[in-house]
């Protein structure tokens, strides 16, 4: 399948997934600091995959995906934070830990991608 829009993009789909994920989990939060950062973490994951499309180049797009990748991993550091401090049980944190470790496997093959290709000048 070719890739024409950033919506066709595989590893887009998922972290839209996983926004919406994180936003159902952590709804009713009242710590709202919390809850904040990691939405936030969540949306930029998907918002930097969208963001890198449009770049003139896959290095820049490379770029973007990383920063991505690295809020997959802020997301997971706060998802073991809240079990730990019991704002999750044990099966939503296998959840989004999950989510999350699928996402970066498909981040990566992506990079590796991009990196043996000429998608854009």
């Amino acid at each position: 399948m070719k890739i024409e829009k950033f919506e066709d993009i595989e590893s887009w789909k998922e972290a839209r997934l996983l926004v919406k994920e994180v936003y159902q989990r952590f709804s009713n939060l009242k710590d709202y600091g919390f809850r904040d950062q990691i939405q936030r973490a969540a949306i930029s994951v998907m918002s930097n995959i969208a963001e890198g499309f449009d770049r003139s180049s896959n290095k820049e797009f490379v770029q973007f995906l990383v920063i991505a990748r690295g809020s997959v991993s802020e997301v997971r550091s706060l998802s073991y934070a809240s079990l730990d401090i019991g704002y999750i049980d044990k099966n939503t944190f296998s959840c989004i830990s999950e989510h999350c470790l699928k996402l970066t496997n498909l981040i990566n093959g992506f990079i590796r991608y991009l990196r043996t290709t000429d998608r854009k000048g």
